[in-house]
């Protein structure tokens, strides 16, 4: 059962599955304008939240000391209350929402023509830009001592991370006016990740096409309550890929969505197996050569630790671009094309060494806007877009709190609260959550 309020602001629940106690009662705020803060257990007195409930525009920030909650005052103004969502989460600025009547169309028409425009030489810097730095960093690998082969391998694999971005390119048709040369290429810059290119391909414009849609998404969404309560060892593989494991989740993206011919459309299938049959042929030659010059050890130090370095940031890139408490999730039906790419998309900085070698993909609401901008145009169209749909942009720098918030709290799909984390729902599983909430740094 349900006590609820006239006013839209905040509401009360009583816990569900029949608990009585109302010392349990979940206290479930909305911000104005369609912005939600998660749900949090309150263990005190709720005539509290009773008395907040008839304050106008009351707004709950928590944090994950449960002591730190506060009640906002009601004179806080919509702007102070995005500068706490922005301290809370991590972030440097949270957008207003995108007005319905507003359309992709309307946005692109704003954005100059120039950042549509390939320029082959700026195309093949950036080929020899992750050429050079990869192996600069496969030779950082072979001279560093063992205390120093961390570093070696942060650095191959953000190199390498280069090549995927040039496939990137490739795929949404913006590395060459010449499209046989961009499959080619695209191809090629996908091998040392074990990546096929068609595959992904096919799956990644899906993710385009349907950015933020629930089920359609081909990227990642949240996680679906009737999965999650599907099977105890279900449940706990989930908590742990979407908890502790999340930064490396990309690998069973990986697997599971481009190996399977059965995802794919009858006349994708050709293409998919091309793809596939130059990855097996990589890992049929390129493997055993390894071991060969380098033994099983060498193997281990020059591909297998890059290759998660990169997936590590695969899956970070993925997460930060698309995942905040605040951004919602939505059905087909409810869905609009504006809000997603703009409003749905968050751009974050990264220390300027890491936007180097993985050329800028962290400039992500342009690529979303339209994935036809080259990479080497992705900072003058933001300019772009800050100059004319500036007070819309969800915008971060890289920092611990907002990866501990994504983390920790953004799990379980709601429609109203957009996420509930996974110890709300099973805190009896969610030990792996709990230990991220205690052990991770909250540095913003």
């Amino acid at each position: 059962m349900a006590l609820r309020f006239s006013n839209p602001i905040l509401r009360l629940e009583a816990p569900p599955r029949g608990l009585p106690s109302l010392h349990s009662t979940r206290a479930i705020v909305s911000l104005p304008q369609g912005l939600f803060c998660p749900r949090r257990r309150f263990e005190k007195n709720p005539s509290l939240f009773l008395t907040a409930a008839v304050v106008p525009a009351a707004t709950l920030v928590s944090s994950d000391n449960e002591e730190q909650n506060t009640l906002l005052s009601p004179n806080d103004s919509n702007e102070e209350q995005k500068r706490k969502m922005c301290e809370m989460y991590g972030f440097t600025q949270i957008g207003d929402p995108v007005p319905d009547n507003v359309t992709l169309k309307d946005i692109m028409e704003t954005l100059p023509k120039k950042v549509f425009e390939i320029d082959d030489v700026k195309a093949w810097k950036s080929v020899l830009i992750s050429a050079s730095s990869y192996a600069l960093g496969l030779f950082f690998i072979s001279k560093a001592p063992w205390y120093l082969l961390p570093l070696a391998w942060a650095w191959t694999g953000t190199a390498v991370t280069g090549f995927f971005v040039i496939g990137h390119d490739c795929a949404h048709k913006s590395f060459s006016k010449n499209k046989l040369l961009e499959d080619i290429v695209g191809t090629l810059a996908f091998l040392p990740l074990i990546y096929p290119y068609e595959p992904w391909r096919f799956k990644h414009d899906r993710h385009h096409a349907k950015t933020n849609m629930l089920s359609e998404d081909t990227a990642w969404h949240p996680v679906w309550e009737e999965e999650f309560e599907s099977s105890t060892a279900l449940r706990k593989a989930i908590i742990f890929g979407y908890g502790p494991f999340r930064p490396w989740m990309s690998i069973a993206h990986w697997l599971l969505w481009h190996f399977d011919l059965k995802k794919f459309r009858p006349n994708e299938i050709g293409r998919v197996k091309i793809s596939l049959a130059c990855v097996f042929a990589f890992m049929a030659i390129g493997w055993p050569l390894i071991i060969f010059k380098s033994g099983i050890v060498g193997w281990f130090k020059f591909w297998l630790m890059p290759w998660l370095g990169y997936h590590f940031w695969m899956s970070t890139f993925t997460m930060v671009h698309h995942t905040a408490p605040h951004i919602p999730f939505k059905h087909a039906e409810e869905w609009n094309a504006a809000q997603a790419q703009l409003g749905g998309t968050i751009h974050c900085n990264y220390p300027r060494w890491i936007e180097i070698l993985c050329h800028d993909i962290n400039v992500h609401i342009p690529h979303h806007v339209s994935p036809r901008i080259p990479s080497y145009n992705l900072r003058a169209a933001y300019e772009s877009l800050q100059q004319n749909w500036g007070k819309y942009l969800n915008e971060a720098n890289w920092n611990w709190r907002l990866m501990k918030t994504i983390m920790t709290t953004c799990h379980v799909y709601n429609k109203d609260r957009y996420y509930v984390p996974f110890d709300d729902i099973a805190p009896q599983d969610s030990q792996p959550i709990s230990f991220l909430k205690h052990f991770m740094p909250d540095y913003a």
